[in-house]
């Protein structure tokens, strides 16, 4: 009956219905995204606080730092920039760990690695420990971010893939904005609880985070791979909310073990395996490369400059109440990314970085060009504070969540954690190189570019406008198995027009194989039971 049900090439129209069980599971893993925002976000406004000025740096005249004391720019490249060279190396870690002990122990491993970092900083006095403390942290935040992505592509139901993974991002700006938020309570305090409170916050998020993965589920995919096919089958069973007996869950599982069998006998999996296959679409270096180049110039539009020097440069360029700006930058950011939930299935994940490519690169020139005709104008900051927030809601609406969705989609089973790890380690290490250079460039007794450092951004931002049209295929709709044989036969001119027409299962013939977990249980399931499925399967 089970092989009579799902042994066609229609089985690409059978899917389990979305339930609110998938929206909670993947939802909360997506909380991992609090500790990347946080943690990147705090130290904007702690770098800006009168007594961390005092204590971290030096003595200047008031004309430059009302406070009268300023922290050197090595010293503000290093605090800031030494978390992205921590989360470069934790997200390559990570890539390995997740395809060795699972998705869920992996992240649950990070957050133990980060909380240890947390405590060195809110135990350090001096910029040596703080330092080495954001190096701890970043190796957990990069084991949980490239994980947490992973995980969510891997057990969200396709038809809403998008909108779940693009929750990962919207948690990143609830950190961006707490973070803001409790800089802005800790600011006046004149001791040392007033950097320690702010570090001392991001406990809360990894005990949640770790705590919250030991209920749920390991992905299925995870455990095709290790040849677990009863634990795929009852993971399967958890994070659809249906039971194993139902023809979608059947054809699904069927689907995901014959991809892998499929890719297995064409690629290995090592970290060799990853930069295989050449320039061709279907080999995995062009997929690692457009996974690694998307993130890199996803960096390359300059949003981390606002959320990792937005105080500090709002203050050298004369802006009233910094810290409040900084806090109102993270709202623009936390109320508009949740409308990426809609557009991302609405309009594709390739339009939304075309078209946010042009919206944020005309933003960033309107502020270049009216901060340097009308520098020191009250309309000029007017301009900035503007346009600033409108190049925020772009990025959230586009880059910011789609980059991440399309890195979670592009690769094959066999190399998908290496994949996902290799491409959050580019998106760290350009965010490390990044904070390091910026208040070089940036600050007054240096390149002093001041807002002259949106023409970078902007023409940047170009870049990033040639490469979506170029290089990012459309993903919408499609299974991550439709995904792999599109990429094979479509280019990314053509991709949004590509439609499956038949499945990895019915191609190998596994479907005219008996699985024994998935008969054995269509055997023991009551007429009762087979009725619902058989209704499931029609809805």
């Amino acid at each position: 009956m089970a092989n009579h049900l799902v042994g066609t090439a229609d089985l690409n129209l059978i899917e389990a219905p979305v339930t609110w069980h998938a929206y909670i599971i993947c939802g909360f893993a997506s909380f991992g995204g609090i500790l990347y925002g946080y943690d990147s976000g705090y130290i904007s406004g702690v770098l800006g606080m009168p007594y961390v000025k005092k204590h971290f740096g030096h003595p200047v005249d008031v004309s430059k730092d009302p406070d009268g004391y300023i922290i050197p720019s090595s010293r503000k490249s290093l605090i800031t920039s030494i978390l992205s060279a921590g989360t470069f190396i934790g997200a390559l870690i990570g890539g390995g760990a997740a395809e060795r002990i699972g998705r869920r122990l992996t992240i649950m491993l990070s957050c133990l690695i980060f909380s240890i970092g947390v405590a060195v900083q809110v135990g350090t006095i001096n910029i040596g420990g703080l330092a080495a403390g954001r190096f701890i942290a970043g190796l957990g935040v990069g084991g949980v971010s490239a994980t947490v992505v992973l995980y969510v592509s891997e057990i969200s139901p396709r038809k809403v893939r998008g909108l779940l993974v693009s929750i990962y991002q919207w948690a990143i700006t609830i950190g961006l904005l707490v973070a803001s938020g409790v800089d802005q309570g800790c600011k006046h305090r004149p001791d040392r609880s007033s950097y320690r409170i702010p570090i001392g916050m991001q406990f809360i998020w990894a005990l949640i985070l770790a705590v919250g993965l030991f209920f749920l589920p390991e992905s299925p995919r995870y455990y095709v791979k290790c040849g677990r096919m009863d634990d795929a089958l009852r993971s399967l069973e958890r994070v659809r909310g249906q039971p194993g007996s139902n023809p979608a869950i059947q054809a699904e599982l069927a689907e995901i073990k014959a991809n892998f069998e499929y890719e297995k006998q064409i690629a290995s999996t090592s970290w060799a395996d990853c930069f295989k296959g050449g320039s061709s679409r279907r080999g995995n270096l062009h997929r690692i490369m457009m996974g690694t180049c998307l993130q890199m110039f996803q960096q390359w539009t300059g949003i981390n400059f606002i959320f990792y020097y937005g105080t500090t440069f709002f203050q050298q360029v004369g802006i009233q109440n910094p810290f409040l700006i900084s806090t109102i930058t993270s709202v623009v950011n936390v109320c508009t990314t949740p409308a990426s939930f809609y557009m991302m299935e609405k309009f594709g994940r390739r339009t939304l970085l075309v078209y946010g490519a042009v919206v944020m690169c005309v933003c960033e020139f309107i502020v270049a060009i009216v901060g340097v005709a009308a520098a020191g104008k009250h309309a000029a900051e007017i301009c900035l504070i503007v346009f600033t927030c409108f190049y925020i809601a772009a990025f959230a609406t586009t880059w910011g969540p789609a980059a991440w969705v399309v890195i979670g989609e592009i690769y094959p089973l066999p190399i998908r954690a290496k994949g996902v790890a290799l491409a959050t380690a580019s998106n760290w290490l350009w965010n490390c190189i990044i904070a390091v250079i910026t208040p070089y460039i940036v600050d007054e007794d240096k390149g002093n570019l001041a807002v002259k450092v949106f023409f970078v951004w902007g023409s940047a931002l170009v870049l990033c406008f040639l490469f979506a049209v170029f290089v990012v295929p459309e993903t919408k709709g499609l299974s991550l198995e439709q995904v792999d044989k599109m990429l094979e036969e479509s280019t990314p001119m053509t991709s949004a027009k590509w439609k499956p027409h038949d499945t990895f299962a019915h191609e190998m013939g596994m479907l005219d194989k008996q699985e024994p977990t998935v008969s054995h249980l269509e055997e023991r399931a009551s007429p009762t039971e087979r009725l619902r499925n058989q209704r499931s399967a029609a809805v």
